[in-house]
């Protein structure tokens, strides 16, 4: 795992100081490589490549990059090719390997196939790779977007990085996208290709990017459609399922460095440092983060239960509000977003912990969205459950939860009464879509702050339903699929948005197995009754692993999913930090911002909320790039990188 970046004239023509500009972003995600770095550009001066490296697979300088093909290929390449052995083995006999690196394997894949190496490559990446002869960069990101790509054209030069802050000496001024802002205060975080940042793209993930002939062209190679099974039974999903995570686990286990496990008290995690254990003694290091201060907030006796089976050692994080005082503006710098929600402070801690010990973590990312783990699922089958008990239509196409099974679980839905009444507020019985929007919507908790008259809100629930709806992905009516097709493909790439940033802030890499495309694809077949029988959140994954999982992890009902302390911490200790930070926004330009409200209505009973976090989130990224933005531009003049 490194980072990238690089640059391409559309026109071909050289770029002045093209070096200057390519250690300029190499010196913006220095934290992602603190192994090495190499710069690379043409003859002509019209295309470069930036590359920092983490050195995880062939620590030598043979897998060093920017890298060099037989075939004048060239490529800057950040993640992880986990079949890179196989790979090597078939393409040997038309390439001469000259490093046992991940990396040589897409260029020599690519003399082969073309673009069609996609479709042989597993792992996490996002690469650039430049074809001299055919005069054209091709890009691409993973399947689910765990390795990052960002782009702008700025002049007629098209530049890319891993993160949005290595583009930003590029721009003529920092401002705020109007469509991704509109996006980010309905979900607090962005569902397209634009970013907060006006005229910086994302690659989506599972898309390629090729720019050739003054031309940039997009397109889709991969997708997760939801082809139902229903000639198998449930043991056979449960055989098949424990057959593809223990793969997964093992060639996630490729390294030539030491692998942890981030283990928070959950299944998923829990699963993942159990498997890496047993597949290999020497992964046995677990990482764990909590807070002591207030009670419910320390999930480290699940933790340790999980290390005793792993028979390794659990370093624990102990975070306080001193923590957080002194570390939120580096994850928001890190993070070049504000995005989801407080739980990226944690992981930033968790992660700094973890690479003082180990270079490589697994974690259990994922598994909420593919096998159904969030409350909100179970909140929306219980209103459809009421429908169907009243309507005597318990079966109505691929979904299958009766009001007599799904009454035991309900106990999950304690803590969730506040947006049980925001569900209903609107009335009950309405189309799936909307009704799945109200759990997701937080704008309604920002009227007052938010200027509202200045966003497009009709266009994010028009591009909300378009992903829902989409047939194409989801092809029968399963209210389960819907709702976790939709996080999959939005919050899941903002989960792992953090997860990228909050890891390499430190140089460590964190890796998902999990979103592994078979196992992924696997599940898309499985039939909503099975990963959802009776209500039950995660069924299948449970019953696949039942004996590998510690009962108390297993059986737990008050998994918290990394809570931060927000409320007490902004009642006491933090208040005047946050209020400081609030009165600022008097004397500052914040577009969409109503700062009167701001500060009228945080102090006001039971203000906390991810509003808060949200708002908060907002005007310490104003402060560290839009107030900042002149700054990243006189990198372009600064003596060090000329």
């Amino acid at each position: 795992m490194c980072g990238i970046a690089g640059l391409i004239n559309l026109n071909m023509d050289p770029v002045e100081k093209i070096n200057t500009r390519l250690n300029v972003m190499n010196h913006l995600i220095a934290h992602r490589g603190p192994d090495g770095q190499g710069i690379w550009a043409n003859e002509q001066g019209s295309v470069g490549l930036a590359h920092r490296r983490l050195a995880i697979i062939d620590l030598t300088e043979d897998g060093a990059q920017p890298m060099h093909g037989q075939n004048a290929t060239s490529i800057a390449f950040n993640g992880e090719i986990y079949n890179y052995p196989e790979l090597k083995a078939e393409l040997a006999s038309g390439w001469m390997f000259s490093s046992s690196s991940d990396t040589e394997t897409i260029l020599a894949g690519y003399d082969k196939w073309g673009e069609d190496v996609l479709t042989h490559l597993r792992g996490m990446f996002s690469f650039a790779l430049w074809d001299e002869k055919k005069q054209s960069l091709f890009c691409a990101r993973d399947r689910f977007g765990i390795k990052p790509y960002y782009y702008t054209v700025v002049d007629g030069v098209f530049y890319f990085a891993s993160e949005a802050k290595a583009l930003l000496p590029f721009l003529k001024d920092v401002d705020t996208d109007s469509d991704a802002m509109s996006e980010y205060v309905t979900f607090q975080y962005t569902i397209g290709e634009k970013t907060l940042f006006k005229g910086i793209y994302q690659l989506l993930p599972g898309h390629a990017l090729r720019v050739s002939n003054g031309d940039v062209k997009v397109w889709r190679y991969w997708d997760v459609n939801y082809e139902i099974d229903y000639d198998h039974s449930q043991a056979y999903f449960e055989n098949r399922l424990k057959d593809l995570v223990n793969d997964s686990v093992k060639v996630h286990l490729r390294s030539d460095v030491p692998v942890g496990a981030y283990v928070s008290g959950g299944i998923d995690s829990s699963l993942m440092g159990l498997l890496a254990a047993r597949h290999d003694s020497a992964n046995r290091k677990a990482f764990n983060g909590r807070f002591t201060q207030f009670e419910g907030y320390d999930e480290s006796g699940y933790a340790q239960i999980v290390a005793d089976e792993m028979g390794g050692d659990l370093h624990i994080s102990d975070m306080t509000h001193e923590d957080f005082r002194d570390n939120i503006g580096n994850v928001i710098y890190h993070l070049d977003f504000p995005v989801a929600g407080p739980g990226s402070f944690p992981q930033y801690m968790v992660s700094k912990l973890a690479s003082e010990h180990v270079k490589v973590v697994l974690g259990g990312q994922g598994g909420d969205e593919i096998f159904g783990g969030y409350a909100r699922y179970l909140l929306a089958y219980f209103e459809q459950c009421i429908n169907a008990a009243m309507d005597g239509t318990y079966r109505n196409g691929n979904y299958v939860v009766t009001i007599e099974s799904i009454i035991p679980n309900l106990g999950l839905l304690r803590e969730y009464k506040p947006l049980m009444r925001e569900f209903w507020r609107e009335g009950l019985f309405g189309p799936l879509d909307e009704r799945y929007f109200r759990l997701v919507n937080r704008s309604n908790d920002m009227k007052g702050e938010i200027d509202f008259d200045q966003l497009n809100m009709e266009s994010v629930l028009h591009s909300y339903k378009n992903i829902f709806n989409n047939k194409a992905n989801v092809r029968k009516e399963a209210y389960l699929d819907s709702m976790t097709h939709f996080d999959f493909k939005c919050l899941l790439p903002a989960l792992l948005q953090v997860e990228d940033r909050m890891s390499m802030a430190h140089g460590l890499e964190s890796r998902v197995p999990l979103l592994d495309h078979s196992i992924v694809e696997f599940a898309a077949s499985v039939p909503a009754d099975i990963k959802f029988n009776g209500g039950k959140m995660k069924h299948l994954i449970k019953a696949a692993f039942g004996n590998e999982i510690p009962e108390p992890v297993l059986n737990r009902r008050d998994k918290m999913g990394f809570p931060v302390p927000l409320k007490q911490w902004l009642d006491n200790e933090l208040r005047d930090m946050v209020m400081d930070l609030f009165k600022n926004l008097h004397d500052k330009h914040r577009p969409y911002i109503n700062t009167a409200a701001v500060l009228e209505n945080f102090d006001k009973t039971g203000r906390f909320s991810r509003k808060v976090w949200g708002l908060l989130s907002l005007e310490i990224w104003h402060q560290t790039f839009h107030d900042k933005g002149a700054s990243y531009r006189a990198l372009l003049d600064d003596p060090r990188f000329n």
